[in-house]
């Protein structure tokens, strides 16, 4: 039975993500990705990933004025209450720039470094993703369950690449070593929504490097509550070094070729 402090962020967590994801759905210029000017659809995605991040926090600040933030456009305080929200505005700004559907707000609340809650919402693609922890994960009413895991040969698996041209450099490495021994890899372009696909089965494992907590928190939990492995290196917890989510039969040979490829090096 979820208690009652769960279900309290569990509520808010929505709400927020909700009117953040619909002030970024309905605020976007149509003619975002074709502006005359280079530094101009950049300048205006900022703009909305900084309206979003304050439309979240004001709302947090109104209903849990006692909790702490951590937010990816500067959002930073550390509350009375023991809680802290770890928030993503807009998660996939490429894709939001481009016009494309794949991007999210996520919203998570944590507390002595465990998360307790965990809300993705992807408005483009009608969908919103919950957790709890320990009450499982649901998607509109759905409860979330992971594949059944195949052999990883047959494993279809997502990731992402760094902005940084060294590191993409090696990421592309590390892939071109890894497609060989998979099915086949995707690339979604939104940490939050690959971490919720997984758990909703429609990838078998993610995996990426140079992740920050708000890229991970609330689809780490998601992913879990719907039966995924996640973590990082060998024995240590999903970090911004390497991030891996799976099927359980699926997670331990994906780690390992990437531990062997050196997936969380330069």
């Amino acid at each position: 039975m979820t208690d009652p402090l769960s279900t309290e962020l569990l509520e808010v967590a929505l709400e927020a993500a909700r009117r953040a994801g619909a002030l970024l759905r309905d605020g976007r210029p149509a003619d975002l990705g074709v502006a005359a000017t280079k530094s101009s659809p950049i300048d205006v995605v900022t703009e909305m990933d900084l309206a979003a991040e304050k439309l979240i926090t004001g709302f947090l600040a109104e209903h849990r004025p006692d909790d702490g933030v951590l937010g990816e456009e500067g959002a930073s305080s550390t509350g009375t209450s023991g809680v802290r929200w770890v928030i993503d505005p807009l998660d996939g700004t490429v894709n939001y720039l481009y016009g494309l559907p794949t991007w999210a707000v996520s919203v998570a609340a944590e507390r002595d470094g465990e998360t307790l809650v965990g809300v993705v919402a992807a408005p483009m693609r009608g969908e919103t993703y919950q957790a709890v922890r320990g009450g499982g994960a649901y998607a509109g009413g759905t409860a979330l369950r992971v594949r059944p895991a195949p052999p990883l040969d047959q494993a279809l698996v997502s990731t992402g690449f760094n902005y940084v041209a060294t590191v993409r450099g090696h990421q592309a490495d590390v892939a071109q070593r890894l497609i060989p021994r998979l099915r086949d890899i995707r690339r979604g372009g939104s940490a939050a929504i690959d971490l919720c696909d997984v758990a909703a089965g429609r990838l078998d494992g993610y995996y990426e490097r140079g992740l920050s907590p708000w890229d991970f928190a609330a689809g780490d939990l998601i992913a879990r509550e719907a039966g995924a492995v996640t973590g990082g290196r060998p024995g240590e917890r999903l970090s911004g070094e390497l991030t891996i989510a799976a099927s359980p039969g699926v997670f331990d040979p994906l780690q390992a070729l990437l531990e062997e490829f050196g997936a969380w090096h330069d």
